[in-house]
């Protein structure tokens, strides 16, 4: 039996108060990261990998089923409103499409070629890097993904929370992040989406300030979507330039960007 699998170490949760429910999740929780932890290895050289073929032009594409394709697709949309990245360097597919977000596809999953059609309609190309996510590591959509990119010369990765997979013998780079029995039994969207949302915050970040996309510790290629976002840029245009808030929300309204902002002002074009 796989350990995502595997029976949860507590048994009569029905019975338990809300209280000792929390306290055991959360206790569960918390082995989370030091199990990440001993994967940095592994996640460092897939980020290496990934800033160096972006260097070159290419993408990276997540590939997941069910909660592990929804965590890829939610860090996918989230790099060009955070980092200003254009729409389609990073992507998330999942199994069933962008129905499946929503409402489970029955047996989406379970199609070994679907996931490479797929990719084929991103013109995905060795440049690229596709990364498979599934906490089983036996999912045939990922596992077929990720073999066909990888036979045709595309580097490949996967997150999976059970050791020696097929999923983790088909990639280049796998990761392999062993959080143990779900609190429920098989419930794979508890520590291990947990553990598998970390490294993808790990990945997409780690990369976009290879990239360039952070200066300091600030996001200023962000998009400038909401009050709040404009809020945020504005200070950091304040402390960058050390001016008043009308200036630097003008500046900011007027350039778009933070980064913009500061290159305008290096340029002397204000």
């Amino acid at each position: 039996m796989s350990t995502t699998e595997s029976p949860s170490k507590y048994d009569h949760l029905e019975e338990m108060s809300v209280k000792d429910l929390l306290v055991n999740i959360n206790l569960e929780d918390k082995s989370v990261p030091s199990t990440v932890e001993r994967s940095l290895p592994q996640v460092e050289a897939l980020v290496k990998d990934i800033v160096k073929q972006m260097k070159k032009g290419g993408r990276l594409f997540y590939i997941g089923a069910g909660t592990s394709g929804r965590l890829g697709i939610v860090d996918a949309s989230e790099c060009p409103p955070t980092f200003g990245v254009e729409h389609g360097l990073v992507v998330g597919i999942m199994a069933g499409g962008d129905q499946a977000m929503r409402k489970a596809v029955e047996f989406a999953e379970d199609d070994l070629d679907q996931a490479w059609a797929d990719l084929q309609e991103f013109q995905i190309n060795h440049k690229d890097v596709v990364i498979g996510i599934a906490a089983s590591g036996r999912t045939p959509y990922v596992i077929g993904g990720v073999r066909k990119a990888k036979e045709h010369g595309i580097i490949t990765g996967c997150i999976t929370c059970n050791r020696d997979t097929e999923l983790a013998k088909s990639v280049v780079h796998p990761i392999e992040i062993i959080v143990g029995p779900e609190f429920v039994t098989g419930s794979t969207r508890m520590k291990a989406g947990t553990a598998q949302k970390l490294v993808l915050n790990m990945i997409s970040t780690a990369v976009m300030i290879q990239l360039g996309r952070v200066k300091g510790n600030k996001m200023v290629d962000m998009k400038i979507a909401n009050n709040k976002l404009i809020d945020r840029g504005t200070r950091m245009i304040m402390e960058e330039l050390c001016i008043g808030r009308g200036e630097a929300e003008d500046l900011l309204k007027k350039h778009g960007s933070v980064r913009k902002v500061i290159d305008a002002i290096r340029r002397g074009d204000f």
